[in-house]
């Protein structure tokens, strides 16, 4: 085993192998006895930090469970970091890192003790996990406070405590369950810059649930949207913004001309003053190709086109209304 060093001491261990995705769903169901939460989950997450949303009940919780081999599919294909979560061993669970949705961490312990054995349960040698706990503490602001029992610490505090245990050990990979719940404003974009440094400069994927969109939207680099069983939306925030919104039209003069091209070709255009909105259920790229046959038909001079950007908000509203 191979172990990177890295700021405030703490290390990333080389993933088990290089899997083009680090989390990869094929086909997976899952039910709890007439409840179908799954019925085809399809997914590949690749590097980075990746929201995951839903509405509640959607099967998040449940998702993160099947991950960490705590619950095992029904059917299909699962995957994080390349292996099969319900049959790999400790190997496995060395590379991953988990932060619960609940509070419930044992009060009378301290902060610095509880890191520790965590850190020991995923294989590190006491000395060793005594180091990297006092490391995590310190990087996620709590250093000073480190011998405190956990049940004498704040909301937010307890919060920073999960993460600094699932950072401890050197993961790969973190899954962090609503990590903001509980804080108030000023703690949440702490909280949230603190999950982003660790996404970037210390290079550990992140998959965050949570069902606070803005917050998904200022740290993410992609996001998976899941629905009534199934994968609604994936990929790259900027992406699925900018594909989703339609595109924005303007030319310098026969407008009116334009639109009623365009309208004739089957696309749904509302005219605003001096531009065209022309919306889409297309690819992006066959939009434009048939918004640049309709000007050239009509030969009306292009002055800007240009895609309109949903916000992630409008973007999880309609996949999850679609479902």
């Amino acid at each position: 085993m191979r172990w990177h060093s890295r700021p405030m001491d703490i290390a990333v261990v080389d993933s088990v192998s290089s899997p083009p995705s680090v989390i990869s769903a094929t086909a997976v169901s899952k039910s709890w006895g007439s409840h179908s939460v799954f019925t085809d989950l399809t997914v590949e997450v690749p590097r980075g930090v990746t929201g995951l949303l839903g509405s509640n009940g959607s099967g998040k919780t449940t998702l993160l469970g099947m991950l960490l081999g705590l619950h095992h599919p029904d059917g299909g294909d699962l995957r994080i970091l390349g292996e099969d979560p319900a049959h790999a061993g400790p190997e496995l669970r060395q590379h991953i890192g988990y932060s619960p949705e609940h509070h419930d961490l044992p009060d009378d312990v301290a902060a610095q003790d509880l890191v520790r054995h965590i850190a020991q349960i995923h294989g590190l040698p006491r000395r060793e996990a005594t180091t990297r706990s006092s490391d995590a503490l310190w990087l996620v602001g709590l250093g000073e406070e480190r011998a405190r029992p956990v049940g004498t610490m704040s909301t937010g505090q307890r919060q920073r405590v999960k993460l600094a245990q699932a950072i401890a050990h050197g993961p790969s990979i973190i899954l962090l369950d609503e990590p903001t719940d509980g804080l108030d404003p000023v703690q949440r974009d702490d909280m949230l810059a603190l999950i982003r440094r660790i996404g970037t400069e210390f290079e550990i994927d992140v998959l965050l649930s949570s069902h606070l969109l803005e917050e998904v939207e200022r740290i993410a680099d992609n996001v998976v949207i899941v629905a009534d069983g199934t994968v609604r939306a994936a990929g790259p925030i900027s992406e699925l913004r900018s594909g989703r919104g339609g595109v924005i039209v303007q030319v310098a003069d026969r407008s009116a001309e334009l639109a009623s091209a365009l309208r004739s070709s089957g696309l749904e255009i509302d005219e605003q003053r001096d531009r065209i909105l022309v919306g889409t259920t297309e690819a992006a790229e066959d939009l434009v190709d048939a918004i640049r046959d309709a000007v050239a038909a009509v030969q009306a001079p292009l002055r800007r086109l240009y895609p309109v950007e949903q916000s992630l908000e409008e973007l999880f509203l309609t996949e999850v209304h679609d479902a």
